[in-house]
């Protein structure tokens, strides 16, 4: 595939398609480490990693979501859980999505103090 050249529309993705992705097997400490910097820095683990080791990131803006596999299994349950037609992805992203902000709402209110047992 030598010598030919990359049509213009993939060219901007050039630098990218070059780029290797390289795993690190580290201990838990190291793994928590790096993520609680990236999620308290607004940046991915990847971002926050090349932060580390003094690299620069692309600051591109991107949409907040988040992502999860789905798999056949998972939309029979998630059809049932919703009583949803399991083929009907799209209802039952939207009803995912609500759950999301549900649990998101429920972790942003202030917390009960707890009553500590006497000894």
């Amino acid at each position: 595939m030598k010598g030919r050249s990359l049509p213009s529309r993939w060219q901007s993705a050039q630098p990218a398609l070059k780029a290797v992705q390289v795993a690190f097997d580290v201990s838990e400490t190291v793994l928590m480490a790096v993520r609680q910097a990236a999620f308290d820095a607004n940046l991915s683990n990847s971002d926050q990693i090349r932060v580390v080791l003094d690299l620069p990131i692309t600051r591109q803006a991107k949409r907040p979501r988040l992502t999860v596999s789905l798999s056949p299994e998972d939309y029979q349950l998630l059809g049932k859980r919703y009583k949803l037609d399991p083929s009907d992805h799209l209802a039952i992203k939207e009803r995912v999505n609500a759950e999301l902000i549900e649990f998101s709402e429920s972790q942003s209110q202030p917390k009960k103090p707890t009553r500590r047992a006497r000894s």
